[in-house]
């Protein structure tokens, strides 16, 4: 699984969400598989947005996609800086919430 983490400051989460909702570059349609909204507890003037894609070629053409919205201040009026990104591989995941520990003796 690829990740892009993009974070960055913003004006307003409501103005941001709406923009984040207009989804100018099809996000279904650009091979975003699932995607997290992220805001730190303290810093209500900042998201960080996780997007998972199959390949990293999929991942770096959303990302060209994006610098073309990024730099339109119409299709990003709430952006309050530069967006910083990543793509990432995911290279390990664990569900702790349940944790079974089961034994094998041999006698």
């Amino acid at each position: 699984m690829i990740t892009v983490r993009i974070e960055h400051p913003i004006k307003s989460y409501d103005t941001w969400k709406m923009a984040f909702d207009r989804d100018p570059v099809d996000r279904k349609g650009s091979g975003v598989l699932h995607y997290r909204v992220l805001r730190p507890v303290d810093d209500p003037a900042f998201v960080m947005i996780d997007l998972d894609f199959e390949s990293t070629n999929e991942a770096n053409n959303f990302l060209t996609a994006m610098q073309r919205v990024w730099a339109s201040a119409a299709a990003a009026p709430a952006l309050g800086g530069r967006p910083k990104v990543a793509v990432v591989q995911e290279v390990e995941t664990a569900d702790l919430r349940e944790v079974r520990t089961t034994s094998s003796r041999r006698a």
